[in-house]
């Protein structure tokens, strides 16, 4: 059930974004995208291009410099993110809400050490001393499991594991202890053992803070086992809107669709099932 306004953490109506086109006009790649959220998991599927993380960049105000931002409501906790100024945006992003990108070495500064790193977005937000920062530091690391926190704060980002470091941003992410924190791909490039992991992080602080969550991936498979609600999204809109629980009565074709093409253990299929989009899945502008 979409979380009623009373209790929602952030309200999103009629997102759209759009970028210049190098023959002019613009390209929208968020048209119209609705939902508000609540303090739980909400899923956000769909292919490499329907708009999922720009939808996530929109709400967070990253979108690249040219993008042309758009929306009939988009507030988080009573304030409004259309028309905030760039200070309470700024004071807004780490403090109370996060987002954790989808590859750990683009997002981490190489030549700073991860405790360094870690410090700063704590710093950006309160003022502490050099000894309550480092306290800090380590438990965050320590909650999202790493082993000898005080060793790996040492560490530069080189020097970590693709696991590790998506665990590091998340500990980044959440040392001050937003109320909504989008996670990009968090998984992604992970192997099923660490992505176990990485996911029951999500799910303890989720549920220990109260935060609200949104999971963007292309794996329905796992969204539907991690999230509580679920938005399937195609040629950046949303599509259908489904109970995890309930992802295998999908009635849209395109869910359907997805859903169609994933390997079973049950049977045979060889070659998958390829989707067959249709134009009027697109919808109006």
């Amino acid at each position: 059930m979409m979380a009623r306004d009373s209790e929602a953490l952030l309200t999103v109506e009629n997102l759209r974004v759009a970028f210049p086109l190098r023959e002019g006009g613009m390209q929208e790649v968020v048209r119209g995208v609705s939902f508000t959220l609540g303090r739980e998991r909400l899923g956000l599927v769909g292919e490499s291009g329907s708009g999922k993380s720009q939808t996530g960049r929109a709400i967070m105000g990253l979108s690249a410099a040219p993008a042309r931002i758009s929306a009939d409501r988009l507030s988080f906790e009573g304030t409004d993110l259309l028309t905030c100024s760039p200070a309470e945006r700024r004071a807004l992003r780490g403090r109370r809400m996060a987002m954790v990108l989808q590859d750990p070495k683009y997002s981490l500064n190489p030549v700073m050490r991860i405790g360094e790193q870690i410090a700063e977005t704590l710093l950006a937000h309160q003022r502490l001393s050099r000894a309550e920062v480092q306290v800090r530091v380590l438990k965050a690391l320590s909650d999202v499991a790493i082993d000898d926190p005080a060793r790996v704060s040492r560490l530069y980002t080189h020097e970590v594991s693709g696991g590790m470091g998506q665990r590091v941003m998340m500990a980044m992410m959440l040392i001050a202890e937003p109320q909504l924190l989008i996670a990009d791909e968090p998984t992604s490039a992970l192997d099923v053992t660490v992505q176990l992991q990485v996911l029951g992080i999500l799910d303890q602080l989720v549920r220990q803070r109260g935060m609200g969550l949104i999971f963007i991936s292309h794996d329905l498979r796992l969204v539907s086992t991690f999230c509580d609600r679920i938005l399937v999204m195609y040629a950046g809109r949303v599509v259908e809107e489904i109970a995890a629980s309930r992802l295998h009565e999908a009635q849209h074709p395109y869910t359907q669709g997805l859903l169609n093409c994933l390997p079973r253990l049950d049977e045979a299929r060889h070659p998958l099932p390829t989707l067959q989009r249709q134009e009027a899945w697109k919808g109006g502008a």
